[in-house]
């Protein structure tokens, strides 16, 4: 596979909290998200945290014994959580935690699993892109947010409903009914989205974090397939590039969103594989 990345932090002087790497025939990327000024929950932060599972996730990988993702998934996060669990409330609901997005090319195949709201776009032969999300953390910050309609932003009114919101929303962090990240628990692992694709069926796969995907939502500067054409004519820096200039045009605007960490991944040059094996799509657990 032919890769190219680009990634670049929300803000100047705070740590880039994404964190993507490849080794041969797999990928991954990591969005961190945790809440500012929480030190003495985790005296490491973000960033340590999605370094150190994106670099236990890299080693499972590299073995390329073909190990299930999902398993793969939850001994590098029960690995991480017993690295610093002694030290900081790890249970805490504000203590360091990550999206995951991995692709793996094997045995003919790319398989692919996503937890919480990162982007994986497969450019197929035969058909438009198929994107593929875990739309529960989006879906339930939809419905924690809905007593915030219709109050004035920036009045107390506003403040105090949303510190409530956003509280409603921790609670339903890796809980039934609500969304799974990664954090402190390796069960999470078992609710991620997962499937499988033959390789013969794509011509290239594109990872984007929740802040890269803003080219397509909010801002509506490319449609998906629109989002391939530029990364095959301007690679992952232009979309990255297209949505900083959307985020300073927005910016002092009532409901303009703080720039976010973005970053890309693009592969292209796909190995072969069978196109005769079973195809299968996205599937999430019971």
């Amino acid at each position: 596979m032919h890769a190219s990345m680009a990634t670049s932090a929300g803000r100047a002087g705070r740590a880039n909290e994404d964190f993507a790497s490849a080794v041969p025939g797999a990928a991954l990327l990591l969005d961190g998200a945790g809440i500012p000024g929480t030190e003495s929950i985790c005296s490491h932060g973000v960033a340590w945290y999605t370094h150190r599972l994106g670099g236990a996730l890299l080693g499972r990988l590299s073995r390329g014994d073909g190990e299930d993702l999902a398993a793969i998934l939850a001994g590098a996060i029960d690995e991480l959580a017993a690295d610093h669990r002694d030290t900081c409330d790890i249970t805490n609901p504000s203590s360091p935690q990550a999206t995951v997005l991995m692709v793996r090319a094997h045995r003919g195949r790319l398989d692919y699993l996503l937890l919480a709201d990162s982007f994986l776009v497969l450019d197929q032969v035969c058909a438009g892109p198929q994107v593929v999300t875990d739309e529960r953390e989006v879906t339930a910050r939809r419905i924690c947010s809905a007593p915030l309609a219709g109050v004035p932003a920036g009045t107390p009114e506003y403040d105090r409903i949303r510190a409530s919101c956003a509280e409603a929303l921790r609670a339903r962090r890796n809980q039934p009914g609500g969304y799974w990240i990664a954090k402190d628990d390796p069960r999470a692992a078992q609710e991620a989205v997962t499937g499988s694709r033959p390789l013969d069926d794509l011509r290239s796969v594109a990872l984007l974090s929740n802040g890269a995907s803003r080219i397509v939502s909010p801002y509506g500067l490319a449609d998906w397939p629109g989002v391939l054409e530029l990364l095959a004519a301007d690679g992952p820096a232009e979309i990255i590039r297209r949505v900083r200039q959307a985020e300073a045009r927005a910016s002092g605007a009532p409901d303009a969103r703080l720039p976010d960490d973005a970053t890309v991944l693009h592969f292209t040059h796909l190995p072969r594989g069978d196109s005769s094996r079973q195809r299968s799509g996205p599937r999430r657990p019971a």
